[in-house]
């Protein structure tokens, strides 16, 4: 599954166990959460748009934090199940709702499980 293989090269390079698939009930002041909302396949080889969501307890703090991510992302290749990692896009993605601060990279990625 891309997201586990996400989840675990940003876990292991950035040091943190503070990466989810979903926002934990009990969440610490800064943390990643990773959401895959699309892909396909083809010639047996996937696609997928992963946003990385970089929470922080403040504006610069989330900002930094996707900073690190978007520097993780970057050895990405290194795995041997992903073959590219483009970032579409990043931009300050606070939640209005909630009125936590975060920042959203959206990647491109084409990979083999």
């Amino acid at each position: 599954m891309i997201e586990l293989i996400i989840l675990d090269h940003l876990s292991s390079t950035l040091n943190t166990d503070d990466v989810y698939m979903e926002v934990p009930d009990d969440p610490p002041a800064s943390f990643i959460v990773i959401d895959k909302t699309g892909g396909g396949e083809e010639n047996l080889i996937g696609s997928a748009t992963i946003a990385i969501q970089s929470y922080g307890a403040t504006m610069l703090d989330a900002a930094l934090l996707n900073e690190s991510v978007k520097e993780a992302m970057r050895s990405a290749t290194e795995s041997r199940y992903i073959y590219s990692a483009s970032l579409e896009t990043d931009y300050n993605f606070t939640d209005s709702r909630t009125k936590r601060y975060r920042y959203q990279a959206v990647y491109d990625i084409s990979y083999n499980e």
